[in-house]
């Protein structure tokens, strides 16, 4: 891959290194206030898989756990499939360097075929993406630059009300900067570019970050070719803060209306 990839690309980028073994490196563009956008690594360990030279189907479902923070600089991927059945294949990745984990991961990959379809979950009643500005990226973390944020509800961070707010609730429309046709990859990041909740809930910074991230991608491969480089929405809540920690749930939803993949994590934080 050239130079000239879209920055995505280069961030996700891996060299085979041995068997089920990988080189990568972290990417200035998608740097956070400590080590790199959690997003970029969950796409890059989901990356190990995809280019396994065993991967059977498309992902289903990916669990990221984020042990340590990393810093800049190379490290190593290894994916290993645990187990490979008619309709599942379920790998075991981590993230290492000098042999120290830093991040785990898991992910079910399947032979997807047609079946009874409904959705319950409803596509919000929001505006356009063309009827929104964009939000500033925020510049203690350059990831938010990589993206073309357009809140509609629970995205100003820089209002300091005097009280709590009454849920924690965003949506938002997103899109890659520049524009980037939308596949697992980046699927799996943007399930991550919602800022901490308790940010929203109570809007005051204090230390936070994901601890573990789920994702489970509804859509199959045709469907996210489809979709091109046109923006996705948005939508995340909390359940319950309390104790050091909260939880996330989240949707991604196409632009006319189809849901692609829903989002849960658990958060800390520090007051």
């Amino acid at each position: 891959m050239s130079d000239a990839a879209h920055p995505f690309d280069l961030a996700v980028r891996l060299a085979a290194a041995g068997e089920g073994a990988y080189a990568g490196r972290t990417h200035p563009a998608y740097a956070n206030q400590v080590g790199p956008f959690g997003g970029v690594i969950a796409a890059t360990l989901l990356n190990a898989a995809l280019s396994h030279p065993a991967r059977l189907g498309d992902p289903l479902a990916l669990t990221v756990n984020y042990a340590a923070p990393i810093a800049d600089g190379d490290f190593r991927v290894s994916a290993v499939p645990a187990r490979s059945n008619r309709s599942t294949q379920h790998w075991s990745m981590a993230l290492l360097r000098d042999d120290e984990v830093l991040t785990t991961a898991t992910a079910v990959f399947a032979q997807r075929r047609d079946t009874w379809t409904a959705t319950d979950a409803g596509f919000p009643q929001v505006p356009d993406w063309t009827a929104l500005e964009r939000t500033a990226p925020a510049k203690v973390a350059a990831w938010t630059s990589r993206y073309s944020l357009r809140f509609a509800r629970g995205g100003d961070l820089t209002a300091t009300p005097a009280q709590e707010n009454a849920d924690s609730t965003s949506l938002v429309w997103v899109q890659d900067d520049p524009p980037r046709p939308l596949d697992f990859l980046s699927l799996a990041a943007i399930c991550d570019v919602f800022y901490p909740r308790i940010f929203i809930r109570r809007p005051v910074f204090v230390p936070a970050g994901t601890v573990s991230m789920t994702v489970y991608f509804h859509a199959d491969a045709a469907l996210l070719a489809a979709q091109g480089d046109a923006p996705v929405l948005g939508v995340a809540r909390a359940s319950h803060f309390g104790k050091g920690y909260h939880d996330q749930v989240a949707e991604i939803w196409s632009r006319d209306g189809l849901l692609l993949a829903t989002s849960h994590q658990i958060v800390y934080f520090k007051e």
